[in-house]
């Protein structure tokens, strides 16, 4: 729980009697390699601390092809969130890469403790904030800048990232083949 406390008090402090109570509704989760978190069609209902590994986030058009959204690396919250505000089913699975280590909460445990907690009730907004300013950012990215761009504006966000899972998954997030991600880093390996 000390991960959880020091990851929650960079973003937004909270005060002791509120993580003594916010702790009560986390519990340990080893997901594997492979497992997921949550999948395509669920109903979410639990939000994650990420302590340990890498999951992705991706979703699959009707064609049946796969198309990562995010990567979470430890430190991190994951979550449906769009499945857990509207209580629709989920559209962006997220897998565990690696094997992960993490602490799960149920989402209405901890939306009970919003109007009792006005710190925590902060603490939320603020990773909302961030997630938002976040999407918005690799939005412009795929819009405006090309794939060499893109592909260092990676490596500096996950800088261990492509020694350990699969190219094709980079390739992927980055929006091209991986064929185009192999000539990429043969010409920019010096960077």
């Amino acid at each position: 729980m000390k991960e959880l406390l020091t990851y929650i008090n960079q973003i937004s402090p909270i005060k002791e009697v509120t993580f003594k109570e916010l702790k009560k509704c986390f519990k340990p989760l080893q997901l594997n390699k492979n497992e997921f978190f949550v999948k395509e069609n669920e109903y979410a209902q639990q939000i994650g601390f990420l302590k340990k590994g890498i999951v992705r986030a991706f979703f699959v058009n009707q064609e049946g092809k796969e198309y990562t959204k995010q990567f979470f690396v430890g430190s991190a919250i994951i979550g449906a969130y769009n499945s857990l505000l509207t209580r629709q089913p989920n559209k962006i699975a997220q897998q565990a890469l690696t094997d992960c280590e993490i602490l799960v909460a149920n989402y209405k445990e901890m939306e009970k403790l919003y109007t009792k907690f006005h710190d925590l009730e902060r603490l939320g907004r603020k990773i909302a904030e961030f997630y938002f300013l976040e999407k918005e950012q690799k939005e412009i990215e795929m819009a405006l800048l090309d794939a060499d761009k893109r592909y260092l504006i990676m490596r500096q966000k996950f800088p261990s990232i492509e020694t350990i899972i699969p190219q094709y998954y980079i390739a992927s997030y980055l929006g091209i083949s991986p064929t185009q991600l192999s000539r990429i880093r043969k010409k920019l390996k010096d960077f």
